[in-house]
């Protein structure tokens, strides 16, 4: 079902999309960079954050909660694009993933693939999942895995 991703984002009220990016800085992109596909969040909050790893600090990591009011709007395509942006203006990896599912020593592994919905490397085109039974099968696991090894290319500084 399409809408099982947007009814996980709307627990607490507005749909809140959470997007990370490693590889962009630490310094968040400013609000007018999220009006994105013909939308604009109703509310905006973007942060580095804490207690970075050496390696992440290296190329910073920013979380961006974009909350929408109006969830009638097509929140996928603006996943899509959101992730798209992160990942524009420097070599990135970003993804897109339910509140509360941030750990260091996970990020972009098989024991929180079901928890992305969302995932990018700059050069590629983003991928935007809405139904939870495929974020739950091998072939999530096998993309999200594919993100991980960017990922590690990224912090280990190969190309």
């Amino acid at each position: 079902m399409a809408g099982e991703v947007l009814d996980a984002l709307c627990w607490r009220g507005p749909a809140s999309v959470n997007v990370f990016v490693i590889g962009s800085g630490n310094a968040p992109l400013p609000e007018e960079a999220f009006r994105l596909a013909g939308m604009v969040p109703d509310a905006f909050l973007s942060f580095p954050l804490l207690e970075q790893p050496e390696a992440v600090e290296r190329l910073g990591l920013v979380s961006y909660d974009l909350d929408f009011h109006d969830v009638s709007l097509d929140l996928r395509e603006y996943t899509r694009a959101a992730l798209r942006r992160v990942c524009a203006d420097t070599r990135a990896v970003a993804w897109a993933a339910f509140e509360g599912t941030f750990l260091y020593d996970e990020l972009l592994t098989e024991p929180v693939a079901h928890q992305v919905y969302g995932y990018c490397v700059t050069g590629a085109e983003p991928v935007v999942e809405w139904d939870i039974a495929v974020l739950r099968s091998d072939e999530w696991r096998l993309g999200i895995a594919k993100a991980r090894a960017a990922l590690e290319a990224l912090l280990s500084g190969s190309e």
